[in-house]
């Protein structure tokens, strides 16, 4: 791939559902008509049909659900030489683009950059470093998928995809992007963090509600896929962090507990079928 990337070179993956009209773009793209950008829209949905009459602006409607299941659509559909991930309630800085290519174009060698992003109403970046650094095996865990880009080609080539039974919409509603991250990883890919804000997004988050029994079902299981039948004892510990924490409490530990072993026993379920 040249060292240096064209205006045109960058596409956005965006994950929707139950769309029928592409208005909710105008605000995603304040500054600019959003037909301007290479845009893979990827609309979940078992009734409403959304389409595009932009020549930049692709659509593909599909049935299934899960959020995973839609971000790897949007890979196997795209074209550009750089993808970035996106929500459809994300607001774009206005000077995005030029932020990613810039990156890239410095980093050539690098196969997948994470940005940073701010809260809706808050200017200060949800990231608090300041300099770039090279991402490891600790360092995924705190990065949401919206500041994900990556090279296309790296990606394809190397069948980096999101696990389908993770995240939104699939049966354990967390951790997508970290095993996204981490596959990229174990293949020795470089993954690199550029301290930049690229977008704004909501001050609602689906991964912040620490001690729910989604969450818990969901990082539980995560901890059987990464440590196999270690993963009892990785719940205990995690149990023990939220009631440090006050997320969880005497009352209702075991009940957690037992959500918990729900999530690692759906996981050895499901990872049986394959």
């Amino acid at each position: 791939m040249s060292n240096v990337l064209a205006e045109n070179d960058l596409e956005i993956l965006i994950a929707t559902k139950d769309r029928s009209s592409l208005d909710f773009l105008e605000a995603m793209f304040p500054f600019e008509h959003f037909s301007n950008f290479n845009l893979t829209i990827i609309n979940q949905s078992q009734k409403s049909v959304l389409t595009s009459d932009f020549e930049k602006v692709k659509v593909l409607n599909s049935a299934e659900k899960g959020l995973s299941k839609s971000r790897n659509l949007a890979i196997n559909n795209a074209s550009q030489k750089i993808c970035l991930i996106a929500d459809d309630d994300v607001i774009f800085e206005s000077d995005f683009k030029e932020t990613i290519l810039e990156a890239f174009t410095m980093h050539n060698n690098v196969s997948i950059i994470t940005f940073n992003h701010c809260r809706n109403g808050n200017s200060k970046p949800e990231k608090t470093h300041s300099k770039a650094f090279r991402h490891d095996f600790n360092s995924i865990w705190k990065v949401s998928s919206i500041e994900i880009a990556f090279k296309l080609e790296d990606i394809k080539n190397n069948k980096i995809y999101f696990d389908e039974l993770f995240g939104l919409g699939g049966f354990f509603e967390t951790a997508e992007e970290f095993l996204f991250l981490r596959t990229a990883l174990k293949q020795k890919h470089t993954v690199y963090f550029c301290p930049k804000v690229i977008v704004s997004h909501p001050q609602e988050s689906s991964g912040r509600n620490e001690g729910s029994d989604q969450l818990l079902f969901g990082r539980s299981a995560l901890f059987c896929k990464l440590k196999g039948n270690y993963a009892y004892i990785w719940l205990l510990k995690y149990l023990f962090f939220l009631y440090r924490n006050h997320y969880v409490n005497r009352l209702n530990f075991k009940d957690k507990f037992r959500v918990g072993l729900a999530g690692i026993h759906k996981y050895q379920e499901l990872n049986k079928r394959k």
